[in-house]
């Protein structure tokens, strides 16, 4: 083998291997395959029992669903420490809460926080979600190449 050749498959192998096909491969995939992006994930950190802190996120979420597109990205709100307050019955957000559910938008409530509160389903709005951690809820999704944002 040449070491033109030998260097160039080595080249190719860790542009594959980083995600960057070279243009001759890539005008051989299928065109379906080019045009089937996968979609934008962002994922949101709440732990504050703040009405305008919470208010604030939930303008920044609807926003970003509304300019990229509700087909285009997946946008999750995930709540704990104080912030699980604010996913309570009685929650000054709560309808704002609920709107973003009704949008596609996940917000999700860390057990282990509802745990160590003494919080049940019962006592939270029904829109919620439940994850096991809240850490790691976005440990995890970050790792998947979501988007981590902490207002």
């Amino acid at each position: 083998m040449s070491k033109f050749f030998q260097s160039a498959t080595i080249a190719a192998a860790a542009l594959l291997c980083a995600g960057i096909m070279p243009q001759s491969l890539a005008a051989d995939q299928p065109a379906t395959t080019q045009a089937q992006a996968k979609p934008n994930k962002v994922i949101f950190s709440v732990t504050d029992n703040d009405k305008g802190k919470w208010n604030l996120i939930i303008n920044n979420a609807t926003a970003v669903q509304r300019n990229v597109g509700p087909n285009n990205i997946d946008v999750e709100v995930v709540v704990w420490g104080p912030g699980i307050n604010m996913l309570k019955l009685e929650s000054v957000v709560g309808n704002r809460v609920d709107e973003l559910t009704a949008k596609g938008i996940k917000v999700v409530a860390c057990e282990t926080t509802m745990h160590e509160l003494k919080l049940t389903p019962q006592d939270m709005l029904a829109s919620a979600g439940y994850v096991p951690g809240g850490v790691i809820e976005l440990m995890q999704k970050q790792q998947q190449g979501w988007a981590y944002i902490r207002p």
